[in-house]
């Protein structure tokens, strides 16, 4: 099952986090401005957690957004 299908199926939020975060890990590789890098670093540090969590965080709230409103 896809993102896509699990949206127009009507998934609950719950439902579609579990889905987001239970595959396998893969490496990924993004071109961001250095400035960019250095601030997400400052951010991820002042919550406690590392740039890759912080990122994980920003896409799981961007891609169930949709289904919490």
């Amino acid at each position: 099952m896809s993102y896509a299908s699990l949206l127009k199926s009507g998934v609950s939020e719950p439902e579609l986090r579990e889905y987001l975060v239970g595959g396998d890990t893969v490496s990924v590789t993004v071109r961001i401005p250095s400035n960019l890098r250095e601030s997400a670093k400052d951010a991820a540090t002042m919550r406690g957690m590392s740039v890759s969590a912080l990122i994980r965080n920003c896409l799981l709230e961007e891609l169930t957004q949709e289904v919490a409103q």
